[in-house]
Protein backbone atom coordinates (compact mmCIF):
# COMPACT_ATOMS: atom_id res chain seq x y z
CA UNK A 1 0.00 0.00 0.00
CA UNK A 2 0.97 3.80 -0.92
CA UNK A 3 1.31 4.01 3.43
CA UNK A 4 3.93 1.63 3.08
CA UNK A 5 6.33 3.64 0.97
CA UNK A 6 9.11 5.54 3.28
CA UNK A 7 8.96 8.71 3.40
CA UNK A 8 12.38 10.05 4.45
CA UNK A 9 12.64 13.59 6.17
CA UNK A 10 9.04 14.22 5.64
CA UNK A 11 7.23 16.88 7.37
CA UNK A 12 4.20 16.95 9.56
CA UNK A 13 2.19 18.62 7.16
CA UNK A 14 3.98 16.31 4.30
CA UNK A 15 2.90 13.27 6.49
CA UNK A 16 -0.86 14.88 7.30
CA UNK A 17 -1.02 14.90 3.28
CA UNK A 18 0.11 11.15 2.93
CA UNK A 19 -2.15 10.26 5.71
CA UNK A 20 -4.96 11.84 3.44
CA UNK A 21 -4.57 10.41 0.25
CA UNK A 22 -4.37 7.05 2.16
CA UNK A 23 -8.25 7.75 2.84
CA UNK A 24 -8.47 8.44 -0.73
CA UNK A 25 -7.37 5.60 -1.89
CA UNK A 26 -9.33 3.20 0.50
CA UNK A 27 -12.39 4.95 -1.72
CA UNK A 28 -10.43 3.95 -4.75
CA UNK A 29 -10.73 0.39 -3.62
CA UNK A 30 -14.24 0.56 -3.11
CA UNK A 31 -14.62 1.55 -6.44
CA UNK A 32 -12.47 -0.51 -8.22
CA UNK A 33 -13.92 -3.12 -6.12
CA UNK A 34 -17.87 -2.39 -7.01
CA UNK A 35 -17.35 -1.77 -10.33
CA UNK A 36 -15.45 -5.42 -11.31
CA UNK A 37 -18.16 -7.32 -9.20
CA UNK A 38 -20.24 -9.60 -10.66
CA UNK A 39 -23.23 -11.90 -10.45
CA UNK A 40 -21.02 -14.78 -11.35
CA UNK A 41 -19.24 -16.76 -8.41
CA UNK A 42 -16.30 -18.06 -10.65
CA UNK A 43 -16.00 -14.31 -12.02
CA UNK A 44 -15.92 -12.90 -8.71
CA UNK A 45 -13.35 -15.72 -7.36
CA UNK A 46 -11.02 -14.45 -10.24
CA UNK A 47 -11.42 -10.77 -9.49
CA UNK A 48 -10.66 -11.38 -5.51
CA UNK A 49 -7.65 -12.90 -6.91
CA UNK A 50 -6.33 -9.45 -7.96
CA UNK A 51 -6.16 -8.14 -4.67
CA UNK A 52 -2.72 -10.61 -4.79
CA UNK A 53 -1.76 -8.35 -7.31
CA UNK A 54 -2.24 -4.93 -5.76
CA UNK A 55 0.88 -3.12 -4.39
CA UNK A 56 2.17 0.62 -3.44
CA UNK A 57 -0.85 1.36 -6.01
CA UNK A 58 1.55 4.16 -7.69
CA UNK A 59 -0.78 5.44 -10.18
CA UNK A 60 -3.73 5.63 -7.85
CA UNK A 61 -1.35 7.60 -5.58
CA UNK A 62 0.24 9.46 -7.93
CA UNK A 63 -3.98 11.03 -9.60
CA UNK A 64 -4.74 11.97 -6.19
CA UNK A 65 -1.17 13.61 -5.65
CA UNK A 66 -1.35 15.66 -9.00
CA UNK A 67 -5.03 16.95 -8.24
CA UNK A 68 -3.74 18.27 -5.12
CA UNK A 69 -0.07 19.63 -6.09
CA UNK A 70 -1.80 21.07 -9.22
CA UNK A 71 -4.69 23.20 -7.36
CA UNK A 72 -2.85 23.64 -3.79
CA UNK A 73 -2.05 27.60 -4.61
CA UNK A 74 -5.50 28.08 -4.93
CA UNK A 75 -7.46 25.48 -2.34
CA UNK A 76 -8.27 26.82 1.63
CA UNK A 77 -6.24 24.86 4.00
CA UNK A 78 -8.00 21.56 4.57
CA UNK A 79 -9.99 21.46 1.49
CA UNK A 80 -9.09 18.58 0.14
CA UNK A 81 -12.51 16.67 -0.63
CA UNK A 82 -12.75 17.64 -4.01
CA UNK A 83 -10.23 15.38 -4.78
CA UNK A 84 -10.06 12.67 -2.18
CA UNK A 85 -13.53 11.92 -1.29
CA UNK A 86 -15.27 8.94 -2.16
CA UNK A 87 -17.39 10.65 -5.40
CA UNK A 88 -14.64 12.80 -6.77
CA UNK A 89 -13.68 12.14 -9.95
CA UNK A 90 -10.56 11.97 -9.13
CA UNK A 91 -10.75 8.93 -7.39
CA UNK A 92 -12.82 7.58 -10.10
CA UNK A 93 -9.71 8.13 -12.61
CA UNK A 94 -7.45 6.78 -9.97
CA UNK A 95 -9.30 3.40 -10.00
CA UNK A 96 -9.32 3.63 -14.01
CA UNK A 97 -5.77 3.82 -13.79
CA UNK A 98 -5.47 0.61 -11.17
CA UNK A 99 -7.81 -1.14 -13.48
CA UNK A 100 -5.40 -0.39 -16.41
CA UNK A 101 -2.56 -1.26 -14.80
CA UNK A 102 -3.49 -4.47 -13.41
CA UNK A 103 -4.81 -5.27 -17.07
CA UNK A 104 -1.56 -5.05 -18.48
CA UNK A 105 -0.20 -6.77 -15.20
CA UNK A 106 -2.30 -10.06 -15.89
CA UNK A 107 -1.82 -10.15 -19.89
CA UNK A 108 2.36 -9.79 -19.14
CA UNK A 109 1.96 -12.87 -16.85
CA UNK A 110 0.66 -14.65 -19.84
CA UNK A 111 3.24 -13.45 -22.50
CA UNK A 112 6.23 -14.08 -20.04
CA UNK A 113 4.77 -17.51 -18.67
CA UNK A 114 5.10 -16.46 -15.56
CA UNK A 115 3.95 -18.57 -12.40
CA UNK A 116 4.61 -15.72 -9.73
CA UNK A 117 3.35 -11.92 -8.76
CA UNK A 118 4.15 -10.22 -5.99
CA UNK A 119 4.91 -13.98 -4.36
CA UNK A 120 1.76 -15.03 -5.05
CA UNK A 121 0.28 -17.39 -7.49
CA UNK A 122 -0.44 -15.38 -10.98
CA UNK A 123 -3.94 -16.03 -12.16
CA UNK A 124 -2.65 -17.96 -15.51
CA UNK A 125 -1.04 -20.15 -13.25
CA UNK A 126 -3.84 -20.88 -11.25
CA UNK A 127 -6.74 -20.78 -14.09
CA UNK A 128 -5.03 -20.80 -17.20
CA UNK A 129 -4.00 -18.66 -19.83
CA UNK A 130 -7.36 -18.56 -21.06
CA UNK A 131 -8.89 -17.21 -17.94
CA UNK A 132 -6.25 -14.58 -17.42
CA UNK A 133 -6.72 -12.91 -21.22
CA UNK A 134 -9.90 -12.99 -20.53
CA UNK A 135 -9.84 -11.65 -17.23
CA UNK A 136 -7.01 -8.93 -18.75
CA UNK A 137 -9.98 -8.02 -21.09
CA UNK A 138 -12.66 -7.88 -18.61
CA UNK A 139 -10.46 -5.46 -16.70
CA UNK A 140 -9.81 -3.28 -19.30
CA UNK A 141 -13.62 -3.11 -20.57
CA UNK A 142 -14.47 -1.92 -16.77
CA UNK A 143 -11.83 0.75 -16.77
CA UNK A 144 -13.56 2.25 -19.85
CA UNK A 145 -16.64 1.92 -18.90
CA UNK A 146 -16.36 3.31 -15.19
CA UNK A 147 -14.40 6.48 -17.17
CA UNK A 148 -17.39 7.13 -19.29
CA UNK A 149 -19.27 7.70 -16.37
CA UNK A 150 -17.49 10.91 -15.71
CA UNK A 151 -19.59 14.12 -16.67
CA UNK A 152 -16.55 15.52 -19.33
CA UNK A 153 -15.37 12.81 -22.12
CA UNK A 154 -12.21 13.47 -22.09
CA UNK A 155 -10.96 11.69 -19.86
CA UNK A 156 -12.05 8.86 -21.40
CA UNK A 157 -10.21 9.89 -25.14
CA UNK A 158 -7.10 10.02 -22.82
CA UNK A 159 -7.57 6.42 -21.27
CA UNK A 160 -8.86 4.92 -24.34
CA UNK A 161 -5.69 6.77 -26.37
CA UNK A 162 -3.57 5.73 -23.77
CA UNK A 163 -4.56 1.73 -24.24
CA UNK A 164 -3.70 1.72 -27.01
CA UNK A 165 -0.24 3.25 -26.57
CA UNK A 166 0.42 0.65 -24.14
CA UNK A 167 -0.65 -2.26 -26.66
CA UNK A 168 1.32 -0.91 -29.34
CA UNK A 169 4.79 -0.62 -26.63
CA UNK A 170 3.92 -4.33 -26.05
CA UNK A 171 3.70 -5.14 -29.82
CA UNK A 172 7.13 -3.46 -30.23
CA UNK A 173 8.84 -5.37 -27.58
CA UNK A 174 7.53 -8.61 -29.11
CA UNK A 175 8.93 -7.83 -32.26
CA UNK A 176 12.10 -6.83 -31.12
CA UNK A 177 12.23 -10.48 -28.74
CA UNK A 178 15.52 -11.96 -29.65
CA UNK A 179 17.02 -8.68 -31.36
CA UNK A 180 20.62 -8.93 -29.70
CA UNK A 181 21.32 -5.71 -31.54
CA UNK A 182 18.11 -3.58 -30.40
CA UNK A 183 19.67 0.20 -29.94
CA UNK A 184 18.91 2.45 -26.28
CA UNK A 185 16.31 4.62 -28.86
CA UNK A 186 13.99 1.94 -29.53
CA UNK A 187 14.50 0.88 -25.40
CA UNK A 188 13.42 4.40 -24.79
CA UNK A 189 10.12 4.02 -27.08
CA UNK A 190 8.99 0.75 -25.66
CA UNK A 191 9.53 1.88 -21.84
CA UNK A 192 7.41 5.17 -22.70
CA UNK A 193 4.62 3.54 -24.17
CA UNK A 194 4.06 0.53 -21.56
CA UNK A 195 5.60 1.89 -18.70
CA UNK A 196 5.73 5.77 -18.73
CA UNK A 197 2.48 6.37 -21.18
CA UNK A 198 0.17 5.16 -18.09
CA UNK A 199 1.90 6.95 -15.20
CA UNK A 200 2.40 10.48 -17.32
CA UNK A 201 -1.58 10.62 -17.99
CA UNK A 202 -2.16 9.10 -14.20
CA UNK A 203 -0.42 12.95 -13.75
CA UNK A 204 -1.69 14.57 -16.16
CA UNK A 205 -5.09 14.01 -15.60
CA UNK A 206 -4.90 14.66 -11.54
CA UNK A 207 -3.71 18.02 -12.62
CA UNK A 208 -6.04 18.53 -15.01
CA UNK A 209 -9.05 17.68 -13.08
CA UNK A 210 -7.69 20.56 -10.28
CA UNK A 211 -9.15 23.63 -9.67
CA UNK A 212 -6.76 25.92 -11.28
CA UNK A 213 -7.43 29.44 -13.02
CA UNK A 214 -7.41 30.09 -16.61
CA UNK A 215 -3.43 31.35 -16.46
CA UNK A 216 -2.66 27.85 -15.32
CA UNK A 217 -4.23 25.65 -18.03
CA UNK A 218 -0.47 24.26 -19.12
CA UNK A 219 -0.25 22.23 -15.73
CA UNK A 220 -1.27 19.34 -17.33
CA UNK A 221 1.14 18.71 -19.78
CA UNK A 222 3.97 20.00 -16.96
CA UNK A 223 2.58 16.70 -14.96
CA UNK A 224 2.45 14.46 -18.18
CA UNK A 225 6.47 15.06 -18.52
CA UNK A 226 6.88 14.71 -14.84
CA UNK A 227 4.99 11.56 -15.30
CA UNK A 228 6.64 9.87 -18.33
CA UNK A 229 10.20 11.08 -16.71
CA UNK A 230 9.09 9.40 -13.40
CA UNK A 231 7.31 6.41 -15.45
CA UNK A 232 10.72 5.13 -17.24
CA UNK A 233 13.06 5.75 -14.48
CA UNK A 234 10.70 3.88 -13.00
CA UNK A 235 10.96 0.86 -15.14
CA UNK A 236 14.83 1.41 -15.57
CA UNK A 237 15.38 0.38 -11.64
CA UNK A 238 13.02 -2.70 -12.11
CA UNK A 239 15.08 -3.57 -15.13
CA UNK A 240 18.57 -3.12 -12.37
CA UNK A 241 16.12 -5.01 -9.88
CA UNK A 242 15.70 -7.98 -12.31
CA UNK A 243 19.35 -8.22 -12.36
CA UNK A 244 20.64 -7.38 -8.98
CA UNK A 245 17.73 -7.51 -6.26
CA UNK A 246 16.81 -10.16 -3.90
CA UNK A 247 14.41 -12.34 -5.05
CA UNK A 248 12.58 -12.76 -1.61
CA UNK A 249 12.42 -8.86 -1.56
CA UNK A 250 11.58 -8.29 -5.56
CA UNK A 251 8.67 -10.85 -5.02
CA UNK A 252 9.41 -12.74 -8.64
CA UNK A 253 11.85 -14.59 -10.19
CA UNK A 254 14.84 -12.26 -11.49
CA UNK A 255 16.70 -12.81 -15.09
CA UNK A 256 12.98 -13.70 -16.56
CA UNK A 257 13.36 -10.69 -19.00
CA UNK A 258 16.59 -12.03 -20.21
CA UNK A 259 15.52 -15.98 -20.51
CA UNK A 260 12.47 -14.23 -22.87
CA UNK A 261 15.06 -12.35 -25.43
CA UNK A 262 14.18 -9.29 -23.84
CA UNK A 263 17.04 -6.72 -24.14
CA UNK A 264 17.34 -4.04 -21.23
CA UNK A 265 19.19 -0.65 -20.87
CA UNK A 266 21.92 -2.10 -18.47
CA UNK A 267 22.35 -5.31 -21.35
CA UNK A 268 21.50 -3.26 -24.47
CA UNK A 269 24.75 -0.50 -22.96
CA UNK A 270 27.05 -3.75 -22.48
CA UNK A 271 26.56 -4.56 -25.35
CA UNK A 272 27.17 -1.56 -27.32
CA UNK A 273 30.46 -0.67 -25.43
CA UNK A 274 31.99 -3.76 -24.68
CA UNK A 275 35.26 -5.03 -26.32
CA UNK A 276 34.71 -7.63 -29.25
CA UNK A 277 36.03 -10.18 -27.18
CA UNK A 278 33.83 -9.57 -24.23
CA UNK A 279 30.98 -9.13 -26.09
CA UNK A 280 30.95 -12.08 -27.99
CA UNK A 281 31.34 -14.08 -24.63
CA UNK A 282 28.04 -11.98 -23.68
CA UNK A 283 26.30 -12.94 -26.78
CA UNK A 284 27.27 -16.95 -26.11
CA UNK A 285 25.46 -16.39 -22.58
CA UNK A 286 22.37 -14.74 -24.28
CA UNK A 287 21.79 -16.71 -27.27
CA UNK A 288 20.92 -19.80 -25.06
CA UNK A 289 20.00 -17.86 -21.33
CA UNK A 290 19.23 -19.20 -18.40
CA UNK A 291 18.80 -17.74 -14.94
CA UNK A 292 20.47 -20.05 -13.24
CA UNK A 293 23.15 -20.71 -15.75
CA UNK A 294 26.91 -20.37 -14.45
CA UNK A 295 26.67 -17.43 -17.20
CA UNK A 296 24.06 -15.78 -15.67
CA UNK A 297 25.87 -15.38 -12.39
CA UNK A 298 28.78 -13.84 -14.11
CA UNK A 299 26.49 -11.89 -16.83
CA UNK A 300 26.25 -8.98 -13.86
CA UNK A 301 29.97 -8.76 -13.16
CA UNK A 302 30.36 -8.53 -17.29
CA UNK A 303 27.74 -5.52 -17.01
CA UNK A 304 30.09 -4.39 -14.09
CA UNK A 305 33.06 -4.32 -16.07
CA UNK A 306 31.58 -1.93 -18.73
CA UNK A 307 30.02 0.50 -16.53
CA UNK A 308 26.25 -0.60 -17.80
CA UNK A 309 25.14 -0.94 -14.43
CA UNK A 310 25.96 2.45 -13.46
CA UNK A 311 25.14 3.73 -16.33
CA UNK A 312 21.05 2.77 -16.14
CA UNK A 313 21.26 4.23 -12.59
CA UNK A 314 22.83 7.22 -13.41
CA UNK A 315 20.28 7.47 -16.47
CA UNK A 316 17.25 6.84 -13.98
CA UNK A 317 18.56 9.06 -11.55
CA UNK A 318 19.02 12.22 -14.90
CA UNK A 319 15.14 11.25 -15.28
CA UNK A 320 14.16 11.86 -11.58
CA UNK A 321 16.41 14.76 -11.30
CA UNK A 322 14.45 16.70 -14.45
CA UNK A 323 10.89 15.63 -13.09
CA UNK A 324 12.33 17.19 -9.56
CA UNK A 325 13.47 19.95 -11.87
CA UNK A 326 9.94 20.35 -13.33
CA UNK A 327 7.95 20.14 -10.53
CA UNK A 328 10.32 22.98 -8.74
CA UNK A 329 7.90 25.24 -10.85
CA UNK A 330 4.87 24.81 -8.89
CA UNK A 331 4.40 26.67 -5.80
CA UNK A 332 5.62 25.34 -2.76
CA UNK A 333 3.31 22.87 -0.44
CA UNK A 334 3.30 19.60 1.16
CA UNK A 335 1.56 17.78 -1.67
CA UNK A 336 4.59 18.68 -4.22
CA UNK A 337 7.37 18.26 -1.02
CA UNK A 338 5.72 14.22 -0.90
CA UNK A 339 5.53 14.18 -5.03
CA UNK A 340 9.05 15.17 -4.99
CA UNK A 341 9.93 12.30 -2.04
CA UNK A 342 8.01 10.11 -3.71
CA UNK A 343 10.21 10.68 -6.81
CA UNK A 344 13.26 10.17 -5.33
CA UNK A 345 11.83 6.79 -4.11
CA UNK A 346 11.57 5.41 -7.57
CA UNK A 347 15.45 4.72 -7.52
CA UNK A 348 15.96 4.06 -4.16
CA UNK A 349 13.33 1.02 -3.94
CA UNK A 350 14.43 -2.31 -3.70
CA UNK A 351 11.47 -4.13 -5.04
Amino acid sequence: MFTSVPIPAATPEVLAVAAEIQLGLSHVERVFENALDSDLPPVQRLVAHLESYRGKMLRPALVVLSGLAASAEHRRAGGMGEVIGPKSPHVVVAAVCEMIHMATLVHDDVLDEADIRRKGATVNRLRGNEAAVILGDYLFSSAYRLCSTLDSQHAALLIGQTGMTLCAGELLQLHHRENLSIDEETYFEIVERKTGSLIAVACKLGAMMADVPNDARNLPELFHDVGMKLGVAFQIQDDLLDLTGNQAVVGKPLRKDLQLGKLTLPVIHHLASASPSRRSATLQVLEDFSPQSAGSRSLVDALESTGSIEHARSTAQRLVDEAKGLLSQLPDSPAKALLVLMADQVVARAA
